[in-house]
């Protein structure tokens, strides 16, 4: 596999993630009582708790796309 493939590779990988977490963002940010109401249906859940869950893994989204499609691109850019 040569360096442009992976430059491919990672740069899509980096647009389709990145695009999940900024619309995850916003909708958390925007409709948060839509999210809370369709995810409470599923899983019973307290409002309070579904807050720090939902945060938390918004917060580890955002650094594993950093970590795993976000530096390896940037780092075949600057390498290739």
């Amino acid at each position: 596999m040569d360096i442009q493939t992976l430059k491919t590779f990672f740069m899509w990988c980096t647009i389709i993630n990145g695009a999940l977490l900024v619309l995850w963002a916003i909708m958390c940010i925007l409709a948060p009582d839509l999210v809370y109401r369709m995810q409470s249906k599923w899983f019973p859940i307290s409002r309070e708790t579904f807050n720090v869950v939902i945060y938390s893994f918004l917060g580890l989204f955002k650094i594993v796309f950093l970590v795993f499609n976000l530096v390896p691109y940037v780092v075949l850019l600057i390498v290739g």
